[in-house]
């Protein structure tokens, strides 16, 4: 007998769910059910239109170190299917994926486009119905059966609706009996009003480390200047970890960044001193340090008070620990964060304790599953987010799997 499965959300989860149970289940109509007009967007936008599938750490215990929200959750599902079997499924679908330095992995093809043709040809394949400007607006058990809205019947039900700004999104979640922790950004950019990178729009540091004030908060990485403030994988990271902190203090904090992480400020003060004394006639402000960018060393100069006709030889030591002190502890006063809609990441949503995480199969409802960021888990930048959808997506979809086919 055909069973009829509904898929809440035509996002990533949603869809890995559904491609992989039609893989592995022959007696089953699938629907997908997505409020939009649109599929896969976070997909199509991840890595700047490239997908970060995922990342290369592999083993369960140091995958599950990058997730914010979830880690412990996550653990027993990444021994079901980590990194590593992302990579094999993928490939297995003819996607051949390449790992970046930063252990960030994208297909080879550097398009999301690739992503997002592979699902919709299985869909396509296996005749997945896709319902578009289709809210669902609630989950009712009755008899068997699962009526979804208010009249259509389907066995069983995978929520992968993704995550959502405002806790209202939920109501349709929460009127299951289910309990939603409440929603906040995470993987967001620092507004910062300050003079000081006015000019510098598109400097990069390759690596920097940054700390909180009057907190345990820090994050090492990437760092960029944009026209709003700053970003970057050390600021996207720093976001993640402090997620509900940093919305308690409403985004307004001081947040000291380390230009320089490799070198401790006492040795960078050392440095200082001994790049002094080797090139006394040259000027300060045209001789940087560190292989920094140029622009931020000179700018970085002249708020240490130095002028631009200053050779090596006559800087003082007050300029010497002030330039020092500005490379390893530079002040930047937050007011505010920028988040992107299309790649918007939430923490919050339902509750990890009401869902079973060896099956994804919720413990208020039998037969309705969960997927993805509609849960509360999200990870750090650099494809974990992903990882979590295709790994919890998949758990879901085998489960389902299993009770069809032990049926049939």
């Amino acid at each position: 007998m055909i069973k009829n499965v509904a898929v809440i959300g035509g996002g990533a989860s949603g869809y890995f769910f559904a491609i992989n149970l039609a893989l592995n289940c022959s007696d089953v109509k699938i629907t997908i059910f997505e409020k939009t007009s649109k599929i896969l967007t976070k997909v199509k936008v991840s890595g700047g239109g490239r997908c970060n599938v995922t990342n290369a750490v592999s083993a369960p215990n140091k995958l599950a170190e990058n997730y914010p929200r979830g880690k412990v959750f996550l653990k027993k599902l990444f021994t079901k299917f980590s990194s590593s079997d992302t990579i094999k499924w993928f490939e297995n679908q003819g996607i051949i994926l390449k790992t970046e330095p930063d252990n960030r992995i994208f297909p080879e093809s550097d398009s999301s486009q690739t992503i997002i043709d592979c699902f919709t040809r299985i869909a396509d394949k296996y005749r997945i119905e896709l319902r578009y400007n289709a809210p669902v607006e609630f989950i009712q058990p009755t008899e068997n059966k699962l009526k979804l809205n208010s009249s259509e019947l389907f066995d069983y039900v995978f929520v992968g609706a993704g995550g959502n700004s405002k806790l209202e999104g939920y109501n349709w979640i929460d009127e299951m009996n289910h309990t939603i922790q409440h929603p906040l950004p995470s993987l967001f950019t620092f507004n910062i009003p300050d003079k000081a990178l006015k000019g510098l729009e598109g400097v990069a540091v390759q690596n920097v480390r940054m700390k909180v004030e009057k907190s345990n908060l820090q994050s090492e990485g990437a760092f960029l200047v944009t026209h709003w403030g700053i970003s970057g994988p050390a600021v996207l990271k720093l976001s993640a970890w402090g997620a509900e902190e940093l919305a308690a203090i409403n985004y307004t904090f001081r947040v000291f960044v380390n230009f320089v992480p490799s070198v401790n400020p006492e040795i960078t003060r050392s440095e200082i001193a001994s790049f002094k004394e080797n090139n006394k006639n040259k000027l300060v402000y045209g001789h940087r340090l560190f292989d920094l960018p140029s622009r931020l060393w000179e700018r970085l100069v002249e708020l240490s008070e130095i002028d631009k006709t200053l050779k090596w030889c006559d800087l003082s030591k007050q300029s010497l620990n002030k330039l020092a002190e500005n490379l390893t502890n530079f002040p930047f006063d937050t007011r505010g964060k920028t988040t992107f809609k299309e790649e918007f990441v939430t923490c919050g949503g339902v509750s990890l304790e009401e869902v079973n995480n060896e099956t994804m199969e919720s413990f208020k409802i039998p037969n309705v599953y969960f997927g993805g960021e509609v849960l509360n888990i999200d990870g750090i930048t650099g494809g974990f987010n992903f990882q979590a959808a295709w790994s919890t997506s998949w758990v879901a979809a085998q489960e389902v799997a299993k009770k069809i086919n032990a049926i049939t």
